[in-house]
């Protein structure tokens, strides 16, 4: 089946409405680009599907919209309503339509494996395979299974070797004992030292230990303790006294309900808006084994009876659930075969659902306030604090400053500062700053008064120091920059940093070695836009400067040509360059012929 591809069959859709089944299946709409938008499952697909068709006015608008868009059905009859249900779920997972409620895949739950090998091993795992081995689970919790793990280490000796243990090669002699056997973490079955018939024995008290049949491996190792006892072997008795310690203490942590409770599971369900949070249990000789919470979207209004039914259908296949009763706040709208739905008024059961409502609600409160904190934090917050983490700042940098020298072999040298106030730029504070004590091209000297300029202003004024100054350069141009913060003893108000343009080196102030963001990091995106602006800015004013000193060279040096003439001149022209193209003609029409005369004779001189 093809989530876009039109079933095979050509018959019109109101033809196709007069011959559906009167049966159990699964159904499928398709808009008119042949995508599934809608799977659902009926006890009689005639009467569900042409429902849909027949009624005047739904009530909900989604659900007129996706009748509106359905050109094609099809369907699949199955044998019962139940499995028309494991069906619909399968395909939702599969296809997840437009109008169905999302349902979450169970790709990343951990189980945990027994192997099917001689002296099976037992390990967590989050890949199932199909080869004979045990699998429990899966886990809602990775903390609750490795507690499990770490109490079956500590109870049972266990081999973690993946060696081939067959009985020819422990016969042969062809493995030694390795470390594991030598700390007392393994019985070294590898050399024959224990038995496969004792081992089976302790995979089958693990067995019952991750179902969760505690009870009886306790009853059994109380047991073994008062023999040995009795036998005046009181060191093994103690051994089996701590383990008996370790199980109960175990026991403990898991929220004991009630002794008379045994393998039932429980679901209860809150709704908010367009989504519904439900809680699952699972109950096992009276202690809650398993707990999940999950968050479904509705997409077409679905009551809290559809959407329990779904959940329930999704998290007992997902979690492996077995159990005979089920306890709900209201009755879902599935039957499942021998199950029991429980509403309970009273009692210990009503008291585990009033658990479960508690989690639930906590559980959407809790995605509630992260939606609000996710809406809450800006993209432009969220690039500051991780700026502000990347480069160990006290705090988080609103306001940043970044210096650029630009000149040509000396000549016309500027210095830039671009600004950027949260994350963006603020170019009205953009600053050009002509170099006043420095000849030559000497990026260094500038660097050292171009930052004296400006915080000494910026001090004098009483105006709020950046939180972070970024130098366009590496370790020699920080120390240029460096030195004028000292002159004004406001080295420790303000972090600063140097940025090498080559490999996008980070020079951070008493430390050699630089720092290398990730290329494609928001902070070092953020960085290298401050020090473009710079540049940009630095090289736009540059070049007006030199423009500048080409008009004073070439026009200011003509007798009988004044500024208010270069003005009018350079409105029109734009550059000495374009005036010098021009036709004799057109500059008459700009200022006159008595001083065209005069320019022209000028600058063919």
């Amino acid at each position: 089946m093809n989530s876009s591809r039109q079933p095979s069959d050509k018959l019109p859709l109101n033809a196709k409405l007069k011959t559906l089944p009167d049966a159990p299946g699964v159904y499928l709409f398709y808009d008119n680009r042949g995508k599934i938008i809608y799977i659902g499952k009926a006890k009689s697909l005639k009467k569900r599907i042409t429902s849909y068709f027949h009624k005047e006015k739904h009530e909900h608008v989604k659900v007129r919209l996706m009748v509106k868009r359905i050109t094609d059905v099809s369907f699949v009859i199955v044998e019962t309503e139940f499995d028309a249900l494991l069906l619909e779920n399968t395909l939702i997972k599969k296809w997840q339509p437009r109008y169905n409620v999302l349902l979450k895949d169970d790709k990343t739950f951990p189980w945990i494996c027994i192997k099917k090998e001689a002296f099976p091993r037992v390990f967590s795992t989050r890949r199932p395979v199909k080869d004979g081995s045990e699998y429990f689970g899966p886990y809602a919790s990775v903390k609750t299974m490795n507690a499990l793990l770490e109490l079956i280490r500590r109870l049972y000796k266990l081999r973690n070797c993946n060696l081939n243990l067959s009985e020819e090669n422990i016969k042969k002699g062809k493995y030694k004992v390795c470390l594991e056997y030598h700390i007392g973490n393994c019985n070294g079955p590898c050399c024959g030292y224990e038995t496969e018939g004792a081992y089976k024995e302790t995979i089958s008290h693990i067995r019952q230990l991750i179902k969760g049949h505690i009870g009886s491996i306790v009853q059994h190792m109380k047991k073994m303790m008062q023999a040995h006892a009795k036998n005046y072997a009181f060191e093994e008795a103690h051994v089996l006294k701590e383990k008996i310690e370790l199980i109960v203490n175990y026991q403990k942590k898991s929220t004991v309900v009630s002794s008379k409770i045994s393998n039932i599971d429980v679901f209860s369900i809150k709704s908010h808006a367009d989504i519904a949070f439900v809680n699952f249990f699972k109950i096992i000789n009276g202690a809650i084994v398993q707990s999940h919470s999950i968050e479904l979207k509705k997409k077409l209004k679905e009551s809290e009876a559809e959407l329990l039914g779904y959940a329930i259908t999704d998290l007992r296949l997902r979690l492996k659930s077995d159990s005979k009763e089920i306890i709900v706040p209201i009755l879902p709208d599935i039957c499942l075969p021998d199950i029991k739905y429980t509403i309970p008024q009273r009692g210990e059961k009503k008291h585990l659902l009033e658990l479960s409502e508690r989690n639930v609600k906590y559980f959407m409160m809790s995605y509630l306030k992260s939606l609000h904190e996710k809406k809450s934090i800006t993209p432009a917050s969220r690039i500051m604090a991780s700026l502000a983490v990347d480069l160990k700042l006290k705090e988080k940098p609103v306001h940043i400053e970044c210096f650029d020298i630009s000149n040509m072999q000396g000549s016309d040298a500027v210095a830039a500062m671009s600004v950027f106030i949260n994350a963006r730029p603020s170019k009205k504070m953009y600053r050009i700053f002509n170099i006043k004590t420095v000849e030559g091209p000497n990026d260094y000297a500038s660097l050292e008064e171009v930052v004296y300029r400006r915080y000494k202003k910026t001090l004098e004024e009483k105006n709020a120091l950046p939180q972070l100054i970024i130098i366009d350069g590496g370790k020699g141009q920080l120390s240029a920059a460096l030195k004028s913060l000292r002159k004004l003893d406001i080295e420790h108000q303000v972090s600063i940093i140097g940025i090498a343009k080559k490999l996008e080196e980070i020079f951070l102030p008493g430390d050699n070695i630089p720092l290398y963001l990730d290329k494609r990091s928001e902070s070092l995106r953020l960085i290298q836009k401050l020090r473009n602006e710079a540049h940009r800015f630095g090289i736009k004013h540059y070049r007006i400067k030199a423009e500048k000193r080409l008009i004073n060279s070439e026009l200011y040096s003509i007798k009988g040509i004044g500024e208010k003439t270069i003005e009018k001149l350079m409105q029109h022209f734009k550059s000495v360059t374009m005036l010098k193209k021009a036709d004799y003609d057109e500059v008459v029409r700009v200022i006159g012929q008595a001083k065209a005369k005069i320019l022209w004779d000028g600058l063919k001189e």
